[in-house]
């Protein structure tokens, strides 16, 4: 296995970096990176908001760091093997929005808890609370999950959500801490005024949850939600006390064709990207690259040219190794070796498919920094 830090680590603090990398690589731009952090961070304190950044985008204890110094009060992972990662780099407040059931998992979850301060889980189903309860050696915080409508995790009702606080206050070593609802379903809905009005629809009915716990003495303290798509719409109906927000730190093309403010404004700018190189240009107006689909996740689409090729240049998945670049006009001329940029479709899962983040300003090589929680599904 070739590692990214023996390989490219004799790069670090040159000038001429960039064009010195084995690819295809994960490139994150330093300066847009650190602006998107703090537009979110000053955003989030203006409205009075707790900032819980989803670190399944990122994957990394480096970048959960920056997030923390930034603000936040935490971070949210979807899987326990993320948890246990970014724990292993000293991340605490850590929220787990995904339910953990099974026995092994439970074992794990529980001596996680010994370590790292501030760790809480999302359950939504009574008999995964006994579980956690029966097995936990000290106070767990836990949420309650509510199915925004999607039906893949969550309670399916406010009654079920009030059942299910009234068992957890009636268990040992568990500390029922609020709800959680995450509208995914929402984030991606391209028009503002069209994902407001699914949004607003679905903190109506949270509201209603809420009123129905506070009534019977269960009154979340933490209500979390939120993302990329729709923080400013949450911000607006100021309901959900900490937003768990993932995507701003990168961009990807998907949130890119959103209207994600409402005004027009461009909230985030494009952070993360893969450097390909070209390794074929046989054929007039196209150039084969080194980044198929191993190279970039499938599910968001395609990828956006943004440099090493004409204005208007397109993208096309070539299998498993390979890309085409396609110029509009034909006349483009390429010579092997060119190096091609790609801002990523969807950015969680083409993370999930490099060792290592290689860190620039400008084309200086500043550090690289692993994917802690790479391949940690379990």
């Amino acid at each position: 296995m070739i590692d990214d830090l023996r390989l490219h680590g004799s790069l670090i603090g040159r000038g001429d970096a960039r064009h010195q990398l084995n690819t295809p690589v994960l490139v994150i731009d330093r300066e847009a990176l650190d602006r998107n952090l703090a537009r979110m961070a000053a955003y989030a304190r203006s409205r009075g908001a707790a900032l819980r950044p989803h670190a399944k985008t990122h994957k990394s204890v480096d970048l959960a760091r920056r997030q923390l110094a930034a603000g936040a009060i935490g971070v949210c992972c979807a899987k326990l093997g993320e948890a246990e990662a970014l724990a292993d780099g000293g991340i605490t407040g850590i929220l787990i929005t995904s339910p953990v059931v099974s026995a092994p998992a439970i074992r794990r979850l529980v001596e996680l808890a010994r370590h790292t301060e501030g760790l809480t889980v999302v359950v939504d189903h009574p008999e995964n609370a006994e579980a956690l309860a029966a097995a936990a050696d000290r106070p767990l915080g836990v949420v309650i999950d509510i199915d925004p409508g999607l039906h893949r995790t969550g309670v399916a009702s406010a009654e079920a959500a009030l059942a299910l606080a009234q068992r957890i206050r009636g268990l040992d070593r568990l500390v029922h801490r609020g709800v959680q609802m995450y509208c995914g379903m929402q984030q991606h809905i391209a028009s503002y005024a069209e994902r407001e009005a699914a949004i607003r629809d679905r903190m109506t009915y949270l509201e209603a949850v809420i009123a129905l716990l506070t009534r019977h003495q269960a009154a979340p303290v933490i209500v979390t939600g939120a993302g990329t798509g729709s923080h400013r719409i949450d911000a607006a109906l100021g309901l959900l006390t900490e937003w768990q927000v993932g995507s701003y730190v990168f961009m990807d093309r998907q949130y890119a064709e959103c209207e994600l403010t409402g005004d027009g404004a461009s909230a985030f700018e494009y952070a993360l990207f893969v450097e390909a190189r070209v390794v074929s240009c046989n054929t007039p107006g196209m150039a084969t690259i080194d980044a198929g689909f191993k190279a970039l996740a499938t599910d968001g689409g395609l990828p956006v040219v943004v440099a090493g090729a004409p204005d208007g240049a397109s993208y096309r998945f070539m299998g498993d190794e390979h890309g085409a670049i396609l110029d509009p006009a034909g006349r483009h001329t390429w010579r092997l070796g060119d190096r091609v940029r790609l801002a990523v479709p969807h950015c969680d899962p083409t993370v999930n498919l490099y060792d290592s983040y290689h860190v620039f300003a400008g084309d200086t090589l500043e550090a690289i920094w692993p994917v802690s929680a790479r391949g940690r599904s379990r």
